[in-house]
């Protein structure tokens, strides 16, 4: 079986002082708050609409309880999981998130670094700031995930952008036919393109460090973000006009497209986006290699199902053999856990990674995986099991409403 190229690092950034107020990753977002401008932090914070899909993302962990086994010889423990021919370290991993070099400074790069460095999956996002071929290199083994353009000429020169880059797993993301109504995104004074507002130049007046560290520094040594990698020519500027245009015409998409793909990449291809077993058994009658069950973290339909509610569904019917992944308000070691013994092959973590990254850049993401993995390690313990493979439905009681 082949190693994976996401092997531990042996040094590690210096760890600032406020990490040690960070004991969860829910900690990490009150403190991206105080630090991001408001319109940055309320484009990773919000979803669609009522953020009812938001919310439910986190209900659903309440409606399944841990059956544990005790007096087991659990002093032997791995939570390392293979898949795709590489074995990972975790049974999680970071889930791809568009903009994050506007959280961070080179924030795709600082997300890549430390999952490598820890040994996890990452997905570079297609609506990332920083050119694909740079986290490629930096940090090789790194998935990219590609929305699709408009039109199969695209969509191919794309697919060979991304082959000639390096990456070896390609993930493609379905579930945005039109734009999405984030009207959570207007409150917050964020917009695409990003207008440069009074309101955005007050709440970076009064967050320096945010200004100094991430801005300002992007602008003096890179100059302006641009959408990088949403073709296989360099995207718009930020703040330009023509942003929007480039983020339509996806509504005429369909599985062809997805079979075009599949003729033409020679690596693991994942469908992400998908709800329903219907859609699932389309993927792998399509040839993906495997799927991820998301709503989008809530932020396209509002009302969306919790992808943990079909988890079990989707899997009986594609076999335990194809590779099921997960996200979707993933916060806790036993939310992995939950999802582990429904039967997922691994979950993508979004947000509290952001916000990590945010708060401390790389040694803020390297704790917030530590936090995570630790909590994974000690639950397995309590759960009876030395491994993810030992877990099953058998672990899990449904709650009563």
């Amino acid at each position: 079986m082949p190693v994976s190229t996401a092997t531990p690092s042996t040094t590690a950034p210096r760890s600032p002082a406020v990490l040690r107020r960070m004991l969860s990753l829910h900690d990490f977002e009150d403190a991206a708050r105080r630090r991001l401008p408001r319109p940055i932090f309320g484009y990773i914070a919000g979803a669609a609409e009522d953020n009812a899909s938001l919310r439910d993302n986190r209900a659903a962990f309440g409606d399944f309880a841990f059956v544990t086994r005790v007096l087991r010889d659990v002093s032997q423990r791995s939570q390392s999981v293979e898949l795709f021919g590489e074995r990972y370290s975790s049974p999680f991993g970071i889930a791809p998130m568009g903009i994050n070099a506007l959280s961070t400074y080179r924030g795709d790069l600082v997300l890549a670094r430390a999952a490598r460095r820890m040994g996890i999956a990452s997905v570079m996002s297609g609506t990332s700031l920083i050119p694909m071929e740079d986290v490629a290199r930096d940090s090789p083994g790194t998935w990219f995930q590609a929305y699709l353009p408009g039109d199969q000429a695209r969509i191919e020169a794309l697919i060979e952008r991304v082959e000639r880059a390096g990456f070896r797993t390609l993930v493609v993301t379905v579930d945005i036919p039109i734009s999405a109504n984030r009207e959570n995104n207007i409150r917050t004074g964020f917009s695409t393109p990003l207008r440069l507002s009074l309101r955005l130049a007050w709440d970076g007046l009064v967050r320096p460090r945010w200004v100094a560290g991430t801005f300002l520094r992007t602008l003096l040594r890179h100059g302006m973000p641009h959408f990088e990698n949403s073709f296989a020519t360099r995207g718009a500027p930020i703040v330009s006009s023509t942003v929007l245009r480039d983020f339509s015409a996806r509504d005429h998409l369909s599985w062809r497209h997805i079979e075009a793909i599949r003729r033409r990449w020679k690596g693991p291809l994942v469908v992400k986006g998908l709800l329903s077993v219907e859609d699932a058994l389309q993927a792998q009658h399509a040839g993906a290699d495997g799927v991820v069950l998301s709503n989008h973290g809530g932020r396209q339909l509002d009302g969306a199902v919790s992808p943990m509610r079909v988890l079990e569904d989707v899997v009986a019917a594609v076999g335990p053999s194809y590779p099921v992944l997960v996200d979707g308000g993933f916060r806790r070691g036993s939310d992995v856990l939950k999802a582990i013994a429904l039967g997922a092959r691994l979950v993508l973590v979004g947000r509290p990674f952001n916000y990590a990254a945010a708060v401390a850049g790389e040694a803020g993401v390297l704790h917030a995986i530590t936090l995570l993995r630790d909590e994974v390690d000690r639950n397995l313990a309590m759960l009876g099991a030395t491994g993810c493979s030992e877990l099953g439905p058998q672990h899990i009681a449904r709650q009563r409403s």
